[in-house]
C-alpha cells in the first residue's frame, strides 16, 4: 500500500521547485570514469538539490545530511524551530557563525545595491503572496506602513543577538541561503579533499575541478519563457564553469496572476510592489554561490540596464542577462563567461 503523506510531502516540495524562479538545469555527463563519481539528490529548503563529487569509495551522504540540517535549523522560515524563525519572534536567542555569516553578507549587499537587495523587505513579500502567507488587497496605504518597518539600519548583531529598533521587522533569506548552502558544503568538501564536485541547491551552484569527463562543468540555463517548465527541457546557453559560484533568478516561472493582469514575485524594497521591465532571467557567476545568488535577485530589482552596468563596472563578477526586446529573447553575456 502506497505511503499517502509521503507522497503529498513529496509533491509538495516538486510543486515549490517548479515554480521557483531559477532556471538552472544541470546537464547529464557520462563516460567510462562515471563509477569514479558518486551522486546525492535530494529535498531541502522546500526545493531539491543534486551534488555530484569524485569519490575514493567513501560516501559522503552522512556528511552532506548534517549540514543541511544545520543550515535549515539556523536559517529556514519554513522550520518553526530555526533561529531565523525565533528571530522574526522576537524571541531571545543566540544565533550560530551560520545566521551571522548570511546576515553580515546581507548587509554588504544592501549597501551596495543601495537597498535593491534587502532581506528584510520580507514583510512586502507576505502581503503580495510570496512567503507563507496568503495573498492580501494591496494598497498603497498599507505599503507605506510596511515600509516603516524595512531596511538593514534597523537591525544588527550584537554579542550573537539580533537586535531590532521595531519589533515589526521581520528577515527572510531565501534569496541568498541556497547560494550559502552551496558554499558550506563545498568549504567541507574542500577540508576533507574532494577535488572534483558540483553542489546545486535549488538552481544554486558551486563547483571545482572537473567533470567525470575530464573537463569543466556544464551548466545549461533554460529558456526564460512561459510554460517552460521543467528545467532542461529548453535550453538558452550553456555554460562551462569551475572553481567558482553560480546563480540565476527570474520570474517567468513564479509570478501571481489577478484580473488577468500577472504580477512578478521579484518585489522592489523601495516601493514594495512587484518590478516591470523587460529583465526576463539574470544569471551571476562569481567567486561563491552566495555573492551569486544575492546580486542575480538584485539585477532583477534594478533590470537590464542597471545590471549591465554593474556587470561591465567590476572584474569579479559575470553574468548572462535575457532579456525581451519588443518580444523577442535578447542575451547579453559577459567577456568572461565561457559558452559552450
Amino acid at each position: 500500500m502506497p505511503n499517502t503523506s509521503l507522497q503529498m510531502i513529496i509533491s509538495k516540495y516538486l510543486l515549490k521547485f517548479f515554480l521557483t524562479g531559477v532556471s538552472i538545469a544541470i546537464l547529464a555527463v557520462s563516460c567510462n570514469k562515471v563509477e569514479d563519481y558518486s551522486t546525492i539528490d535530494g529535498f531541502t529548503q522546500g526545493t531539491t538539490y543534486h551534488i555530484v563529487y569524485s569519490n575514493k569509495g567513501d560516501t559522503l551522504n552522512h556528511i552532506v545530511d548534517s549540514l543541511l540540517l544545520k543550515v535549515d535549523n539556523s536559517l529556514s522560515v519554513y522550520n518553526d524551530s530555526s533561529l531565523i524563525t525565533a528571530v522574526n519572534q522576537n524571541k531571545n536567542v543566540l544565533v550560530d557563525n551560520l545566521f551571522e555569516r548570511v546576515f553580515n553578507r546581507s548587509v554588504e549587499i544592501w549597501r551596495e545595491s543601495e537597498g535593491a537587495f534587502d532581506i528584510s523587505a520580507a514583510p512586502m513579500f507576505e502581503v503580495w503572496g510570496f512567503g507563507k502567507g496568503e495573498r492580501k488587497n494591496v494598497t498603497d496605504k498599507m505599503l507605506d506602513s510596511i515600509r516603516r518597518f524595512v531596511g538593514m539600519d534597523k537591525l544588527s548583531i550584537e554579542n550573537s543577538k539580533v537586535i531590532k529598533s521595531d519589533s515589526r521587522v521581520s528577515i527572510n533569506v531565501n534569496a541568498i541561503a541556497q547560494g550559502y548552502t552551496a558554499d558550506v558544503i563545498a568549504l567541507e568538501f574542500d577540508r576533507i579533499g574532494v577535488e572534483n564536485y558540483l553542489v546545486e541547491i535549488g538552481g544554486e551552484i558551486y563547483c571545482k575541478g572537473v567533470n567525470p569527463k575530464g573537463k569543466k562543468w556544464s551548466v545549461g540555463i533554460d529558456k526564460p519563457e512561459e510554460g517552460n517548465m521543467i528545467q532542461g527541457a529548453e535550453v538558452q546557453a550553456v555554460l562551462l564553469l569551475s572553481n567558482r559560484g553560480l546563480a540565476t533568478s527570474g520570474n517567468y516561472r513564479k509570478f501571481i496572476e489577478e484580473d488577468g493582469l500577472k504580477y512578478s514575485h521579484t518585489i522592489n524594497p523601495s516601493t514594495g510592489k512587484p518590478v516591470k521591465h523587460n529583465l526576463l532571467s539574470a544569471t551571476v557567476i562569481a567567486q561563491d554561490a552566495m555573492t551569486a545568488d544575492a546580486y542575480a535577485t538584485w539585477f532583477m530589482v534594478v533590470g537590464f540596464e542597471r545590471a549591465k552596468e554593474i556587470v561591465e563596472s567590476r572584474d569579479d563578477i559575470d553574468a548572462l542577462l535575457i532579456y525581451d526586446k519588443i518580444g523577442k529573447f535578447e542575451q547579453y553575456i559577459s567577456k568572461g563567461l565561457e559558452i559552450k
